[in-house]
């Protein structure tokens, strides 16, 4: 039996130059300070190998300490200042795209969804880490 996996996408134009956007985004000092949906939680750790076949994690938390978590998976595909393709832990499937326009960065985001939240909440969730990034990424250029 086939099922079709459910795409969602969320985007953010970040008005800052791919290069320094590629960076901000990449690099484990910078995602410490933006990877985190609200401001009940943060990222305490960040590693990234950013290769085909390299790992990366994030260790996301509430703030509270209540709850927490490992992000982590492998990359499949890295383009530099162009794409991001990595496999999730869990099995799915991320592709993050990169498009330069003047001195603003389009970022596109498509992943596959989970069955346990909703498509709603995941990319609502997903929407608000992003940005946080292009927030962080506009203070930061």
């Amino acid at each position: 039996m086939i099922t079709e996996k459910t795409i969602i996408t969320v985007k953010a134009i970040v008005n800052t130059p791919i290069a320094k956007v590629w960076e901000l985004y990449t690099d484990p000092k910078h995602i410490v300070k933006w990877n985190t949906p609200s401001k009940d939680w943060h990222t305490t750790k960040a590693e990234n190998d950013l290769k085909i076949g390299g790992k990366f994690l994030s260790r996301m938390e509430a703030k509270d300490g209540s709850f927490g978590f490992d992000f982590s998976g492998i990359y499949n595909d890295v383009k530099l200042n162009e794409t991001i393709v990595y496999t999730i832990d869990d099995g799915r499937n991320v592709s993050v795209n990169f498009t330069e326009d003047k001195n603003t960065t389009t970022v596109v985001i498509k992943f596959e969804a989970e069955t346990q939240n909703s498509i709603e909440m995941q990319k609502g969730g997903w929407q608000s880490i992003l940005n946080c990034f292009k927030s962080y990424a506009e203070t930061n250029d």
